[in-house]
């Protein structure tokens, strides 16, 4: 699939001030797919260490994480020469290995010639932990989300509707009526299926919406896995509390967030870690009030704010709402569309 962040990749790879590049998103975005695609489209070789398979290469690099060494140990195991500028480096789910992680700065520092790109689904997370050494300063970060309406609308081949819809969007001038609907009928589509890769695959080879139940169920089920696999019990718990209360909380009319949706007697100081590991982990984005003043960043509350899902997709999944429902133009008719609509839409 096509997506937009390979622009991203292709800026720092020619940026004259290249640092190691970590890219950062939940699991199942499509992070290993498209550096491991970029990888091969733009370098002679592609060096893929995956530190949560290879525990045998992981304890090597944990030994030493000199630049020089590390190289060394990558072309011995490999076989295969690392060439500046013509090898990507790729170490996928380096939060496993706090050490490799750490060998990025040296990277920047003492070897800034080799092309090294960083991933990891709960990346997030594991920095976040007290003991856990981040190179700040020493590399470049990136997001990546599920695909974008933009994104879903190439992956299904109608890339053509694009540029229609900016110029209408831009100008004041009308949308033929019956593109219009098409648009969102597309639209409508996007909502049910999101942007998760695997679920827009499905999609596309069963033509059926209703096919991306299943694969969302097991994506919504990995969630869940790694809430009780990376975090102690206690706060497992209040994850999973707080994540279960992401439709109830966007169902009602609330202006914020509220922590006694949750839990009876709820409050952040009970929540707030949960709702941290959350946000770290990718899969929930905070939106914060804020006031037209300008800048934003500077205006927002910081204690009023709403938690949408990263994909709206999953949302559709776990809220449990009727597909054939999904009716923009019919909201107004539904006591539950309207708060739907900006749940969807992130509003």
């Amino acid at each position: 699939m096509k997506r937009e962040i390979i622009n991203d990749l292709a800026k720092w790879k020619e940026s004259k001030n290249r640092k190691p590049l970590i890219i950062h998103g939940a699991r199942q975005v499509g992070k290993t797919y498209i550096i491991k695609q970029f990888g091969k489209e733009n370098y002679d070789n592609l060096i893929y260490v995956n530190f949560e398979t290879n525990q045998e290469l992981s304890s090597q690099i944990s030994d030493s994480i000199d630049a020089k060494y590390v190289i060394n140990k990558l072309e011995l195991f490999y076989g295969e020469k690392i060439v500046p500028g013509k090898t990507l480096i790729f170490f996928d789910e380096i939060q496993a290995n706090e050490r490799a992680l750490t060998s990025l700065k040296y990277f920047y520092e003492d070897a800034p010639e080799y092309h090294i790109i960083a991933a990891g689904s709960l990346l997030g997370v594991a920095i976040n932990r007290e003991n856990y050494s981040f190179p700040v300063g020493k590399v470049q970060m990136l997001n990546m989300y599920p695909l974008s309406f933009k994104e879903f609308l190439v992956a299904i081949g109608r890339e053509n509707l694009i540029e229609e819809i900016q110029k209408h969007f831009n100008s004041n001038e009308r949308m033929d009526k019956d593109i219009h609907k098409l648009c969102l009928k597309l639209y409508r589509i996007y909502l049910v299926v999101g942007g998760m890769p695997e679920v827009v695959q499905t999609y596309l080879i069963e033509q059926k919406t209703i096919a991306a139940i299943d694969i969302q169920a097991e994506i919504l089920e990995s969630y869940e896995r790694d809430m009780t696999k990376y975090a102690d019990n206690s706060l497992s718990n209040k994850i999973i509390s707080a994540f279960d209360s992401i439709p109830v909380q966007l169902a009602k009319d609330n202006r914020k967030f509220q922590y006694k949706v949750i839990s009876k007697g709820g409050s952040s100081s009970i929540f707030g870690d949960a709702i941290l590991w959350l946000k770290n982990s990718g899969i929930v984005n905070q939106v914060n009030k804020a006031t037209s003043e300008l800048p934003l960043e500077m205006h927002k509350d910081l204690t009023s704010f709403k938690l949408y899902m990263s994909d709206v997709g999953l949302f559709v999944n776990k809220a449990r709402y009727p597909l054939y429902q999904i009716d923009l133009d019919t909201r107004a008719n539904n006591d539950f569309n309207g708060t739907t609509y900006r749940a969807l839409c992130g509003k």
